[in-house]
């Protein structure tokens, strides 16, 4: 007994980040708490968490062992649960990061519902343009958009996401369409500036000689520029030129005639979007369940198109 609540003193801690939030959460006096994280780390002979008066930091052994305590007291769980008369429940802490943009959309409006079906699970949501170490900094999962590098995580492909190049009715009335990608140097283009990652410029898939079809990029220039995708996206709304954007930025303005996709004929072949998460023997039900609910969602046109949340 003594082992287990050591082990789940420490996981509480650790996925709190406070000695003091984990022993307010189990009504204990924070002095218990350190009592048994020093017994575990004591008996284990190694140090699991650097603590300081301002913040607690898992050491890399202490990674690895959060890990294997969190599936561990998640197998415990589900043992108890299938055998009570509730059946099996989710429960635990389920720490999720996407990007930033992307993740205000369509990450965040899924958690609340999320945690409104499987209330014993707890959650926390990063949203981070940078690319977390998923292991390394104690996440469950994330969810990416774009083309995956090699990686030992493993990814489940959740949603088709395309690039396209769009412009309000209004701008195109008073300034024409373009009709093929080499005519967008006439057109005011709103593009990402040159310190934001879209180095390689706009996309597009164009007829090869011989036959077939190719992917060509294209550095449009224009009079605004900007490092921030959802300024370029409010420009293009406000009707100041065409911007390339992903589907899942425009879907719902496009199905509301807010925005016109232009050169569609011409868009590059899709890239993805996908949950990753680390490769586990076995996965905690709670991950399990979420993956689920972002298949279902992102399955479906209706949740592009208007954000309905089911």
């Amino acid at each position: 007994m003594d082992k287990l609540k050591q082990i789940e003193s420490f996981a509480s801690v650790a996925t709190r980040g406070s000695l003091t939030a984990a022993a307010r959460a189990e009504g204990v006096a924070p002095a218990i708490m350190g009592r048994r994280l020093d017994a575990l780390e004591e008996r284990l002979g190694v140090k699991l968490l650097v603590r300081t008066t301002r913040r607690i930091s898992l050491t890399h052994e202490g990674s690895a062992f959060l890990e294997d305590c969190q599936r561990v007291l998640a197998d415990l769980a589900n043992a108890e649960a299938s055998v009570s008369a509730g059946g099996v429940k989710a429960s635990g802490h389920l720490r999720i990061t996407a990007p930033a943009g992307f993740g205000r959309r369509h990450v965040a409006p899924l958690v609340p519902r999320f945690r409104e079906r499987h209330a014993e699970v707890t959650i926390s949501l990063n949203l981070s343009d940078r690319v977390v170490d998923l292991a390394g900094e104690g996440y469950d999962c994330a969810v990416r958009v774009g083309d995956l590098p090699d990686s030992s995580l493993v990814s489940v492909r959740l949603a088709d996401n395309r690039r396209l190049c769009v412009a309000t009715p209004r701008y195109l009335q008073q300034h024409g369409t373009p009709r093929h990608p080499n005519e967008l140097a006439r057109f005011d283009c709103l593009t990402l500036s040159s310190d934001a990652s879209q180095t390689r410029g706009w996309a597009f898939s164009l007829p090869r000689e011989g036959g077939g079809r190719e992917v060509v990029h294209f550095r449009p220039g224009g009079p605004l520029d900007c490092s921030d995708g959802q300024v370029l996206h409010d420009w293009c709304l406000a009707g100041y030129g065409i911007a390339w954007r992903s589907t899942w930025e425009v879907e719902a303005e496009i199905a509301a005639g807010r925005l016109v996709a232009v050169l569609e004929e011409f868009a590059a072949p899709p890239n993805g979007i996908y949950v990753v998460f680390p490769q586990r023997k076995h996965l905690p039900l709670r991950l399990r369940l979420w993956i689920d609910w972002l298949k279902h969602h992102y399955s479906q046109s209706a949740f592009w198109q208007t954000g309905a949340v089911s």
